[in-house]
């Protein structure tokens, strides 16, 4: 019997974890990581970086400087470099004589399948490289994708790429106003957009949004939008601006398949990702071209022990989070690697799905959230019992910290208690991995990251930004500049500043608490800031409560991550409702009511993914003199804890009546 299944679960809380994992000596022998590579980088961690960007990516005009890191906190990797980011992803693997190999298995989730060769990505790029320069798209100009998850989704990025123009993705799941504000920002010049997709089984509109985000709005800019792209893929009925909406294949199918890639130079802009900001306006994260593809093509090689000419490897994120664009887009693409793209839901038809697919195409090499991993244990082990699960030989981690129980689970039933577990830590804004075991080198133990990659100078301190002994607590930053490092908040460079750089002047500061172990490798402890992270995906606190003080039922709100055992955290929102209303919240058919329609509120503002899980009426808010919501309280009352030290409140007596109203809560 493993220690987890007899021991209680309340010692997964002590965060003290003592077995290891060591790869299998077939495995460390065959691996594309070896030990000697942490000397390497440790013994000249620039030069490191220039061998792999020579070594991994195709340059137009060899860099010659490596590192500029005179305009601190912003960097400059390979400067004098130039290079295409959609050449190296595609036609360089068709000029090496690797057209045929396919690039892209996709299975849509009504059961409609499509096979991508290299040779035939190449084509489609082209052509929609030339369809977006036809629809006026140039070099620098920015481009806002929201898109379900298609193989036109990564033709999108790769055709923005191919022109020079950076991408911005939005997830699908976001609302016209998040979608409006992402725009704005950016000052987009196109959206390429889809009818819809399918999710949980039906058609799921997206095209409405986008035309909601775009129509004249009281008081607002009009948006620099010129054309919208659209693809069609559910065949609903879409409305239609004559002049402005162009359907993909209409465009697409007319364009030539030759197209010259844009030269660009190494810190050229590739992409804006938005995240979410604690002041609640979203930050655009900038990435530039030849470090982003240097980092993302080393670490997908290296962390998964990708062997390109034989592995089938499946990212189940979406293309709306880096994720997406790191480990599905560029990191595979420039690899050379043959994977999978999945439209829907693991649970759709049937829970079985991800292991049907599995099976179907033989994936040998898997990466999803923690989240996913504990959906997947709450269905029960006999449904991946029923598929042929052979193939995987490396299992990776995403998004969160995964608890010891799920990373046990997830390499005995889906990985045979053979395969090994890669948990990887990293940020939008770091761009690629950067705290990982290395498959055939690391002893993997149960929930940790455990050590730096060769070349990233990760580790973490006290409150005066000294290093914490093994076995102490403090903040993760990271001491030294990374290739894929984010070079500035889009439009803003002083909140840039202000965010990573302040907190411990010179050294990046994640937002994340970490500890080490005894042996010095490091424990993600999660967020020290207000950002939730709800299945995998960073929430703002201060966005979720805007969105709830934005009806007219809330006077105030406070939005906590409280611990659930299948999202990561939770979202809980305390609102103090006003004049009038808190008299309805007092039956039970009225709470229920209101929470409904908060619900309801919260996912039209920002999206369903921040829906609040319970919603809390309150009389008033735990509050420091300075007015600031001591949200460490709240989380408190929303675990089921013990409330605690509590004498910096302006009034100490609200926390005794929080807890005596929630006591006889039917939401509670």
């Amino acid at each position: 019997m493993t220690d987890s299944q007899s021991t209680s679960p309340s010692l997964e809380n002590l965060l003290h974890e003592t077995r290891a994992f060591p790869p299998s000596p077939e495995f460390a022998a065959q691996a594309n990581a070896q030990p000697s590579m942490y000397d390497e980088a440790a013994a000249d961690r620039v030069e490191f970086w220039a061998r792999q960007a020579r070594e991994l990516v195709t340059w137009k005009t060899p860099f010659t400087e490596t590192l500029d890191w005179s305009g601190a906190p912003v960097a400059r990797w390979f400067a004098d470099g130039t290079l295409n980011a959609a050449y190296n992803a595609v036609d360089r693997h068709v000029e090496a004589g690797l057209g045929d190999r396919v690039a892209i298995h996709f299975e849509g989730e009504p059961g409609d399948t499509r096979t991508v060769t290299y040779a035939d990505l190449q084509r489609e790029v082209s052509r929609a490289a030339n369809a977006l320069a036809a629809l006026g798209v140039e070099s620098g100009d920015r481009v806002v994708i929201y898109l379900p998850m298609l193989v036109e989704s990564v033709v999108a990025m790769l055709a923005c790429a191919r022109l020079g123009a950076a991408h911005s993705v939005v997830f699908g799941g976001f609302s016209a106003d998040a979608l409006r504000s992402r725009i704005s920002d950016a000052g987009a010049k196109l959206v390429i957009t889809a009818d819809g997709g399918y999710r949980r089984g039906a058609p799921s509109a997206l095209k409405p949004a986008v035309d909601e985000a775009l129509a004249p709005k009281d008081g607002a800019e009009a948006t620099t939008v010129e054309h919208v792209l659209v693809v069609r893929r559910t065949r609903q009925d879409v409305a239609w601006t004559e002049g402005r909406d162009v359907w993909w294949h209409d465009a697409v199918e007319a364009a030539d398949t030759f197209h010259e890639p844009a030269w660009v130079d190494a810190e050229h802009p590739l992409f804006i990702l938005y995240t979410s900001g604690t002041t609640g306006k979203p930050k655009g994260i900038l990435h530039t071209t030849g470090g982003y593809l240097t980092q993302t093509a080393f670490t997908h090689k290296n962390v998964f022990d990708l062997k390109a000419e034989s592995d089938v490897y499946w990212c189940t994120a979406d293309i709306g989070w880096v994720t997406g664009h790191s480990y599905i887009v560029y990191g595979p693409l420039l690899n050379g690697a043959t994977q999978v793209i999945y439209e829907g839901t693991p649970d759709t038809p049937h829970r079985g799905r991800w292991w049907e697919i599995v099976q179907k195409y033989g994936v040998s090499i898997f990466y999803t959230a923690p989240t996913a991993i504990r959906a997947c244990m709450k269905w029960g082990e006999e449904i991946p019992a029923e598929f042929d699960l052979s193939s995987l030989r490396v299992l990776g981690s995403v998004g969160e910290p995964i608890n010891p129980e799920a990373w046990m689970w997830y390499r005995r039933v889906i990985g045979s208690d053979r395969t090994p577990i890669v948990d990887t830590w990293w940020q939008t804004e770091t761009g690629a991995i950067m705290i990982s075991p290395l498959p055939g080198v690391t002893a993997a133990k149960p929930g940790s990251a455990q050590v730096p990659l060769p070349g990233i100078a990760a580790t973490v301190v006290d409150d005066e930004a000294n290093p914490v002994p093994d076995g102490g607590g403090g903040y993760l930053v990271l001491a030294e500049p990374w290739p894929s490092m984010l070079r500035g908040i889009w439009g803003d460079l002083q909140r840039f500043k202000d965010t990573y750089w302040s907190r411990f002047p010179g050294v990046y500061f994640a937002g994340d608490g970490a500890k080490k172990d005894d042996d010095g490798d490091i424990w993600l402890l999660g967020r020290v800031d207000d950002v939730m992270n709800v299945s995998g995906h960073r929430l703002s606190t201060t966005e979720i409560e805007s969105a709830l003080v934005s009806n007219e039922l809330v006077a105030e709100a406070a939005v906590v991550g409280a611990a659930d055992d299948v999202s990561g955290q939770a979202v809980v929102a305390f609102v103090i409702l006003r004049g009038g209303h808190a008299d309805e919240a007092s039956t039970d058919e009225g709470s229920a009511r209101i929470e409904k329609t908060l619900r309801d509120h919260v996912a039209k503002e920002i999206g369903p993914i921040a829906k609040p899980k319970r919603i809390l009426v309150v009389a008033e808010l735990p509050k420091t003199r300075s007015g600031k919501i001591m949200r460490r309280l709240l989380r408190d009352v929303a675990e089921n804890r013990e409330v605690g030290d509590a004498t910096t409140l302006a009034d100490s007596s609200v926390m005794g009546l929080i807890q005596a109203g929630l006591s006889g809560s039917s939401n509670d």
